[in-house]
């Protein structure tokens, strides 16, 4: 079975890192070979910057020095990570990928075409095969959000809800752009059902 690359995306609270680690343990219950990772991290260079993007006050960087150091550890992160499992033959699963960037610096109003063009010097322009928008209620979401522990909000978690509204409509927009790559999925209801949904959309890959 060929390699994949799947991604995970959508805004705060909608349960990415959850279902991101429950579709890695049912594609290796498939028997797949399965590499689960995240941005920004994934590897120990842009570990490294993720503390420096997640952490901090709201205001610490610009709409292009994030961006500036997203593209950075994404670079690192495909060098070091995922180019070398797709190359053995592995599965991918990504919680967020560039996507998230042109979603959240584009709602800081840095264009989409810049943050494409920086993707492309930065790592060859490289997306998922399949990317997975999970799609929740701005107010569910939120809720989920305000049942965390103060110490797991990071910087974008502790942003308005006009900015996460407007994060949330970039993301629909990608999706619905680019139906082949994407698939809406329906992140309400409970997480074995959102994983049975993800599974459902990966069929024809499996």
């Amino acid at each position: 079975m060929p390699a994949r690359f799947i991604s995970l995306e959508g805004g705060e609270g909608v349960g990415k890192s959850t279902q991101a680690k429950a579709l890695a343990a049912a594609l290796r219950e498939q028997g797949l070979d399965v590499v689960l990772t995240r941005e920004p991290g994934g590897s120990p260079g842009a570990e490294a910057i993720r503390a420096l993007l997640l952490g901090g006050e709201q205001d610490r960087w610009g709409p292009r020095a994030e961006t500036l150091l997203f593209a950075a550890a994404r670079s690192d992160h495909l060098d070091k990570t995922i180019r070398p499992a797709l190359a053995r033959g592995a599965w991918v699963v990504c919680d967020r990928f560039v996507d998230s960037s042109i979603a959240y610096q584009g709602a800081d109003g840095l264009g989409e075409d810049a943050i494409r063009a920086l993707h492309q010097v930065g790592s060859e322009g490289m997306l998922p095969d399949r990317t997975f928008l999970l799609a929740l209620e701005t107010a569910t979401a939120t809720a989920r959000e305000d049942e965390r522990d103060a110490g797991q909000v990071d910087r974008f978690g502790m942003r308005d809800l006009t900015y996460r509204a407007h994060v949330a409509a970039n993301f629909e927009k990608l999706a619905i752009a680019d139906p082949v790559r994407w698939r809406i999925i329906d992140a309400s209801g409970a997480p074995a059902d959102v994983t049975a949904r993800l599974m459902a959309a990966l069929a024809d890959y499996l």
